[in-house]
């Protein structure tokens, strides 16, 4: 066989060609691949197949759907006189438009390549159409004739609580289709929550306000409510993705059920929430939102701090430190902006190389949704006293309960998941049942210290909290 052998870790493949938290998806493992092929001849090797770029259609699909309701919507409201809607939906759409573009083409490296019509396409807003393109024709070319591997992906294959080694070939294709697969998740979530939240948040606004419905506006409405429930599961697979990235991860169709049910549970209950807190007591959402926002952009910062660990130097080479400054901000403004209206499971720590803290925290979750939950229901509740005449034929109790109930669900799906449909559960010290049970591990501890316990072997959960 002749070919390139190059196996780069994922850890450290996460901040190479963007420096996003979100690069790492679909990279290479981080065992010796190639010398492992030769090294242990035990350990199977088969070829790779090319999967069908599905991630990069639906990233497409909801850009452009979003991008053409919002237009739609803008010139209803340009019709109706309706300048103020109009100018901030228009500013929303344009924004997340241009931060698309503005991802995909630094994720590729555009403008050290000679690529002028691709650069004036994407000046176009038609960046993610022509990518989709050529992730399209890749794939339909691929396999038509024989090319060398372009390297090795050493993974473990877990079922149950046992792990077979193997190794696989990724050929050029493969490679360039991973590639086009990472930039556009990557900018899904950018786009999820740096422009489709806020459009999602203005556009239930104006619905209340105006007290009617438009077909384009409940388009809208739909299509940015997909748009963040497809980045909050980009995060959620990323998480898992980063922290075992050793292993082969592949989840199952109920663990896929079971995210988007907690993640648009979620999200729906959040943003109901600061809407109508909003509609109640317009000018007082605004420190709500700042003080969120404010809150979770210092929250690696001050561990930063308190470890006394210097910034970083490996976001970028050419990079100053005023630059490496800024980099590390837009990467925790994103950070801030996940959390402001879902759980961000990638947990920024800026004093580790690769800035992704890889712990998976039971007692940082916890807390985060048991403040979320208290600060929903106290904005549910100031909007129940300060609500206004437009809501006196809505059963104004019976839907804080809803909304209440909502986020409780939402809670339980994610239980759910982490305790029967993650994919790696066995391998965790202990799971969700354990922390329900560790009263009483506790009140039980007292009365067995005197008995010996075997030491838990490897792949085995403890019941310690």
């Amino acid at each position: 066989r002749s070919g390139r052998h190059e196996v780069v870790p994922l850890s450290r493949n996460i901040l190479d060609t963007g420096r996003s938290m979100l690069e790492a998806i679909g990279s290479a493992s981080p065992a010796d691949g190639a010398r492992g092929a030769r090294d242990s001849p035990s350990v199977p090797v088969v070829r790779g197949r090319v999967h069908a770029p599905f991630s990069v259609l639906l990233s497409t699909a909801l850009y452009c759907a979003e991008f053409v309701c919002a237009v739609v919507l803008c010139s209803e409201y340009s019709e109706s006189l309706d300048r103020l809607w109009m100018a901030a939906t228009l500013t929303f759409a344009l924004v997340h438009a241009f931060l698309t573009q503005l991802a995909l083409t630094f994720i590729h490296r555009d403008l050290g390549r000679d690529r002028p019509f691709v650069l004036f396409l994407h000046l176009l807003l038609l960046g993610p159409v022509v990518r989709c393109i050529e992730a399209l024709v890749i794939y339909f070319q691929a396999g038509k004739k024989e090319e060398p591997y372009f390297t090795i992906s050493r993974k473990v294959k877990l079922k149950g609580s046992q792990g077979t080694p193997t190794e696989r070939e990724i050929g050029h294709s493969a490679h360039k289709l991973a590639a086009h697969r990472n930039a556009f998740k990557r900018a899904a979530v950018i786009q999820a929550f740096l422009g489709s939240a806020p459009q999602l948040t203005l556009q239930l606004y104006i619905t209340i306000q105006e007290k009617y419905m438009l077909p384009a506006r409940v388009a809208l409405i739909v299509i940015t409510l997909l748009s963040i429930t497809y980045g909050a599961l980009v995060c959620s697979v990323l998480a898992i993705q980063i922290k075992y990235d050793e292993f082969k991860v592949r989840l199952r169709p109920a663990a896929y059920l079971c995210m988007v049910l907690w993640r648009g549970l979620e999200i729906a209950t959040r943003t109901a929430a600061l809407v109508l807190f909003s509609t109640a007591l317009t000018y007082w959402v605004i420190p709500v939102g700042l003080g969120n926002l404010a809150l979770f952009f210092a929250l690696p910062w001050l561990l930063l701090w308190r470890k006394k660990a210097p910034l970083p130097d490996s976001v970028e080479k050419s990079l100053s430190k005023a630059g490496t400054l800024v980099a590390l901000c837009l990467v925790t403004f994103l950070y801030a902006c996940i959390n402001t209206f879902c759980y961000s499971t990638i947990q920024l720590n800026l004093a580790s190389w690769d800035l992704i803290d890889k712990h998976l925290s039971w007692s940082q979750m916890a807390a985060y949704y048991a403040f979320r939950f208290l600060e929903n229901t106290f904005l549910v509740v100031m909007w129940y006293f300060f609500r206004s005449d437009f809501y006196e034929y809505v059963c104004a109790p019976l839907l804080v309960l809803q909304l209440v109930t909502g986020y409780g669900m939402a809670v339980a799906f994610m239980m759910i998941f982490y305790q029967y449909c993650h994919p790696c559960r066995h391998l965790f010290r202990h799971n969700v049942a354990d922390c329900f049970r560790c009263d009483c591990c506790r009140k039980d501890a007292a009365s067995q210290r005197s008995t010996p316990k075997p030491s838990p072997s490897l792949g085995t959960r403890s019941a310690d909290c």
